[in-house]
């Protein structure tokens, strides 16, 4: 559509503008399955939660892992920095809102410590659960053998904006391609929003691609950079591109996860039904009362130490992660019980399993006020 004389765009959908729509049955919700597989690791579970401070710590990783979900642990946050970081974050909790940014921003100055890198893997595989970190693209190189040596199962490589081809002139830019197809793990990588940009991530051997730009409730990136692209229409161009990567590698599947916007349990279903095999959450588990950013939240882009791109923000607690994530809820606004609203909107629209609950219908809905 005609943006000016000079401009041209397409029209794209956030997931507040769609709507999905019944079939001609339903199911039971206890007969429905919500599990999802990447590679060799099954989850009960489609969520990964957000590798962020506020949010997965070793303790939560674990719990998470426990209730049959994913959750990444941020290598450069403070668990990597500090022995103990926890006075920390009690401290991020009680900061004011004027002096939040700043004061992350000084915190995180401290240098990341490579054997603690090391410790913390081994403490989450100790657990038993599926053990997964998180790197940006810029400190992959430098860091990626102290994780492998550790035995992780799960790579995360999440930076705001990732491509498959970063030009620079000042150093030597990280080969994804060369760089997954060396690894013996799989790799998740993100994030992008495009047809283009996917497919070429899913050519460099990815195991899943991660949607949008992460961040959600705390992320600015488009106040900062001008930078969004809505949700549904993203992880349908996105899957859309899956489809295409089958074709043309003779049935290679990877998997879609959506990455961010995440705040409600109608927001989960309706970006799986988009395409998406799993979401990536984190508003909605930094309201749990384990979360160690102890009811408030922000990620990596909030303590940026030149061009912050998000934000501290205060959510409070509503409950354990067990609430949370399988109830019962005390409240009606879609924060509570995750994954048995997603069971229930999949008998709704009688489908039995996440692969057929992808095609069920959408409409587009105008946003209720």
């Amino acid at each position: 559509m005609e943006i000016g004389r000079g401009k041209s765009g397409r029209r794209a959908y956030s997931l507040d503008e769609i709507g999905l729509v019944p079939s001609r049955r339903t199911r039971d919700p206890e007969e429905v399955s919500i599990a999802w597989q990447i590679d060799a690791y099954r989850f009960e579970l489609p969520v990964v939660v957000a590798p962020m401070d506020s949010v997965v710590s070793p303790a939560t990783a674990i719990e998470i892992g426990r209730h049959g979900g994913l959750a990444p642990l941020d290598l450069e946050g403070l668990w990597t920095r500090y022995e103990d970081p926890t006075p920390l974050l009690e401290e991020c909790a009680s900061l004011s809102a004027e002096a939040a940014t700043k004061r992350l921003q000084e915190i995180y100055t401290a240098p990341i410590q490579e054997d603690l890198i090391g410790r913390r893997i081994e403490e989450i595989r100790a657990a038993g659960v599926t053990t997964a970190v998180r790197l940006s693209p810029q400190r992959v190189v430098q860091y990626h053998k102290a994780v492998i040596d550790a035995g992780v199962d799960i790579f995360v490589i999440r930076g705001t904006t990732v491509s498959a081809e970063h030009v620079s002139g000042r150093a030597e830019p990280l080969n994804l391609k060369q760089f997954i197809y060396e690894l013996d793990v799989p790799v998740i990588v993100g994030g992008c929003a495009t047809h283009t940009a996917a497919l070429h991530l899913m050519r460099t051997g990815a195991a899943g691609v991660l949607v949008g730009f992460g961040g959600g409730a705390s992320h600015t990136t488009r106040n900062v950079l001008g930078v969004a692209v809505p949700m549904a229409t993203a992880i349908s161009d996105v899957a859309a591109a899956r489809r295409d990567y089958m074709d043309e590698s003779g049935g290679r599947y990877v998997h879609v996860i959506a990455d961010g916007g995440m705040g409600t349990s109608g927001d989960i279903a309706k970006a799986i039904a988009c395409g998406a095999d799993a979401v990536m959450v984190g508003s909605p588990l930094a309201r749990a009362a384990e979360a160690p950013g102890r009811g408030f939240h922000w990620g990596s882009e909030a303590h940026h130490p030149d061009l912050p791109r998000g934000r501290r923000v205060e959510f409070g607690t509503v409950g354990s992660l067990a609430q949370i994530l399988h109830g019962p809820s005390s409240v009606a606004d879609g924060s509570m019980n995750l994954m048995g609203a997603l069971k229930r909107t999949m008998a709704s629209t009688g489908y039995s399993d996440i692969k057929e609950f992808q095609r069920v219908e959408v409409v587009v809905s105008p946003v209720q006020s």
